[in-house]
């Protein structure tokens, strides 16, 4: 009998340890982070023989991939103690700000065990490093009105099947009877309708901005730039899958062509102003190019755009959509949009392209606002942007 009760216990111990963590604790602490804004990474791995951390609080480095430039997160060696504990500290203080990172351990990358705060970014999750004070209160949720975030499915008539949106409605949507200007919030190359949610902070964003009176309550939508599935992994008829990002034709012109029935689904369902002074189209990286492509073709829906580390030379190849880029840009820019603004960073790998836009953007005297960071092709500036975008809207 003592043996069936003790078993019985066992079993009742391990049953509620596969529910619920309460028996665990971390390695060690990590990441620290000081008064003074520098920060300690620690990982124990006795066995290891080589640890990085790679980070988006490290400078970043450029690198030849398929002859094409491409920007590395930065990494720094980390240092081995006594105890098997590896550590890293930076050598100068991290500014505020929300940033990703990992470990490589022997080659193999992993999140920090001791956070718990962890991201997916397109086919890898990071952990999360905030850095409190300065602009990134923004990213914070504060004691102030929320808005509502939905997840809505729509039918899209070109792919021939249903796919989902991601929709941020400010506090004070549901009563007040008002309808609302919209912003197309759009992801770049592998990220999904979450991305600007998990990863770009938008709705903290938006709460904290508008609830300063520094940014005009508004609808947000950000749809799946990725034709060709029908929402993010593991939330769609596919499954739980990884994202192939050679599989998928994001380049193909068919988001672009589907874009005016995304905008007359949202204009059905929400309480929306229907008019081009009303609306905004934003994007980073590929989701840039989109955001350019869409609005050089119906120059009819969008006052405002809003391209960030853009996509903006990219090879369009004989896609119809993409065809007469001159004569599409002179006839969106006679119908005088009142903000057409480009973001970039200095040591993004995008820069000289960018630099090419404007240019051309100059040369035929098209009213632009052009806006330069330090920084490359991370996160850490998407967040930046949106929060400069957003002040000048409506």
């Amino acid at each position: 009998m003592r043996k069936i009760t003790l078993f019985l216990f066992i079993f009742h111990i391990l049953h509620l340890s596969a529910q619920e963590a309460i028996w665990w604790k971390t390695p060690t602490i990590s990441p620290e982070i000081y008064d003074n804004n520098t920060v300690t990474f620690r990982l124990v791995a006795p066995q290891a023989k080589e640890v990085f951390v790679v980070g988006e609080f490290l400078p970043p480095s450029i690198v030849m991939k398929d002859g094409m430039p491409t920007q590395m997160t930065g990494t720094a060696a980390m240092r081995k103690g006594g105890d098997g504990v590896w550590s890293f500290t930076t050598l100068r203080p991290v500014e505020p700000g929300y940033y990703n990172y990992s470990f490589i351990v022997d080659g193999v990358t992993i999140t920090d065990p001791s956070n718990i705060y962890t991201t997916r970014d397109v086919v890898k999750s990071t952990s999360i490093l905030f850095v409190e004070g300065g602009w990134s209160d923004y990213f914070r949720d504060q004691d102030v009105p929320h808005g509502s975030l939905s997840y809505v499915w729509y039918h899209c008539d070109k792919s021939e099947r249903d796919r989902r949106l991601t929709v941020y409605t400010p506090a004070g949507y549901e009563s007040s009877g008002l309808r609302y200007p919209v912003l197309y919030l759009l992801h770049g190359m592998g990220g999904d309708e979450e991305s600007w949610v998990t990863l770009g902070r938008a709705v903290q964003i938006l709460d904290n901005l508008i609830a300063q009176g520094k940014v005009k309550p508004m609808i947000v939508v950000m749809p799946n730039g990725n034709i060709d599935l029908q929402a993010a992994p593991g939330h769609g008829p596919e499954g739980f899958f990884t994202p192939d990002l050679d599989s998928l034709h994001n380049y193909s012109g068919l988001f672009e062509e589907s874009f005016p029935g995304i905008i007359r689904f949202i204009d059905k369902a929400y309480h929306t102003v229907p008019r081009k002074q009303s609306r905004a189209i934003a994007g980073l990286s590929m989701g840039g190019f989109h955001a350019m492509q869409i609005s050089r073709a119906y120059p009819d829906y969008f006052d405002y755009v809003g391209l960030f580390s853009a996509a903006v030379g990219h090879e369009a190849g004989d896609i119809p959509i993409y065809q007469n880029p001159m004569e599409k840009l002179r006839t969106q820019f006679s119908k005088k949009p009142a903000l057409y603004w480009i973001a970039i960073g200095k040591e993004d790998f995008l820069y000289d392209a960018n630099a090419e836009y404007v240019q051309l953007l100059e040369t035929n005297r098209f009213r632009y606002e052009y806006f330069e960071t330090g920084g490359g092709h991370t996160w850490y500036n998407w967040r930046f942007y949106l929060t400069e975008f957003l002040r000048r809207l409506f």
